[in-house]
């Protein structure tokens, strides 16, 4: 059986190619070529140039290669760092309960 492609939703590939661009940017930004980029990620100039179109099938670790090489790396730290929506829900438990939940 062969491998099964997965499709993006719109907003999720606007996402992906927002992502992509503003990798494009940097690397323009720094003046780098596509090859040294791709040299200094251990991958090929063609995946470089599939991570910068926002290709859908490029590895999430291709990506993070990318930005480690761009200096970049500590972004993806700040992913759901500041969780608003995560922090309310969780916020709106806490308020609902008397009391904490017991500690084993």
């Amino acid at each position: 059986m062969g491998k099964q492609k997965t499709v993006l939703l719109p907003s999720q590939q606007r996402i992906l190619n927002g992502l992509a661009e503003n990798i494009r940017y940097a690397r323009l930004r720094r003046d780098l070529s596509a090859e040294q980029i791709a040299e200094r990620a251990g991958i090929g100039r063609s995946t470089l140039v599939k991570v910068e179109k926002g290709d859908q099938g490029v590895a999430i670790g291709t990506y993070l290669k990318v930005l480690f090489a761009l200096g970049l790396a500590d972004d993806l730290k700040k992913v759901a760092a500041d969780d608003v929506l995560g922090r309310r829900l969780q916020d709106a438990k806490i308020n609902v309960r008397e009391k904490a939940s017991k500690k084993q």
